[in-house]
């Protein structure tokens, strides 16, 4: 029983409309779900993804009025993006440059073509060739050529100050195994891989003694790792097996969930691939009205009234 790979990255924004022009506009992604906080209605929940809302394509944000994030350890430093071969590398490191997001060349890392960004309110990107693999599923609403479209998550860094604790949750509960180790200018950086491996299923730790970072707009709130649909009930039970405290099940109508931390307090999701964006919503408008699972439907009115608009010509 083995983790397939990231699932999701949830991360925090406090300027919604910006976050969906720079998402879709500079990076080209699909907003394919525009829903609220399920456990807080009045800030959206905003999903980026490729052209068929696959899982382990989506970046995700939380709208809250938070002052930026205080950067330090205890947190996720670093979300890598896939794009198709080295020619995507340099196509994304210009078009970024013309926009004033990056400055420094790409580089080599961990065998391959990356480089570093960050988007408007400081969240930490980076573009990483995936070597043509994986499956490519181009968003034709795009401003971005198909051949150069963001393909999906990549290897996510955990920068804790005791890797050892994390790592032994890594490998003794998820299942993770230690692949290799590279050198940074931030020192040396472990990677786990989960299934089959390869820059989709991968987490990055290194350590980092600094002080705990504080939560806010351009923060990471929590990763998660994909399972197929029919080992949800078995990994709910590895989790109780093991004695981790978790949140017990969670339908989140799109997906089901496990949330748990690991001993360096990161917030850690295990959800299904299925049953997927398209439960209440076609493929091919995706994205475009306020989506609300149905137990929040009957609030539908009251939400609405709550959020800002994202668009000047849209309601909400």
């Amino acid at each position: 029983m083995q983790l397939t790979g990231i699932h999701h990255l949830t991360a925090v924004t406090a300027r919604a409309a910006e976050n969906v022009a720079f998402y879709t506009g500079t990076l080209g992604l699909r907003l394919v779900k525009k829903t609220v906080n399920q456990d807080d209605v009045s800030a959206y929940h905003l999903f980026y993804a490729d052209g068929l809302a696959s899982p382990g394509t989506d970046i995700t944000f939380f709208d809250w009025p938070a002052p930026r994030e205080r950067r330090g350890s205890n947190s996720i430093t670093r979300t890598h993006l896939r794009v198709p071969g080295e020619g995507a590398v340099a196509w994304w490191h210009a078009r970024l440059r013309e926009a004033g997001i990056v400055e420094a060349e790409p580089t080599l890392r961990d065998g391959r073509l990356t480089f570093d960004f960050e988007d408007p309110e400081g969240q930490r990107l980076a573009l990483v060739d995936d070597g043509g693999t994986g499956p490519e599923h181009p968003w034709e609403g795009s401003p971005v050529p198909a051949a150069y479209q963001i393909r999906g998550l990549g290897p996510i860094r955990l920068s804790v100050p005791d890797p050892s604790r994390t790592a032994a949750v890594l490998t003794g509960v998820l299942d993770m195994r230690r692949d290799r180790a590279f050198e940074t200018g931030d020192g040396p950086v472990e990677v786990y891989a989960m299934g089959p491996g390869g820059p989709a299923a991968e987490i990055q730790l290194r350590a980092d003694p600094s002080a705990p970072a504080r939560p806010g707009a351009g923060a990471v709130h929590h990763v998660a790792f994909r399972i197929p649909d029919a080992a949800y009930d078995a990994w709910a039970d590895r989790l109780m097996a093991a004695r981790v405290p978790t949140s017990g099940p969670v339908d989140r109508y799109y997906f089901r969930s496990l949330y748990f931390r690991e001993p360096n307090g990161i917030l850690f999701e295990i959800a299904t691939d299925g049953p997927g964006f398209t439960a209440d919503e076609p493929l091919e408008s995706l994205g475009e009205g306020l989506a609300l699972p149905p137990l929040l439907e009957p609030r539908r009115a009251e939400i609405e009234a709550g959020l800002k608009p994202l668009r000047p010509d849209r309601r909400v």
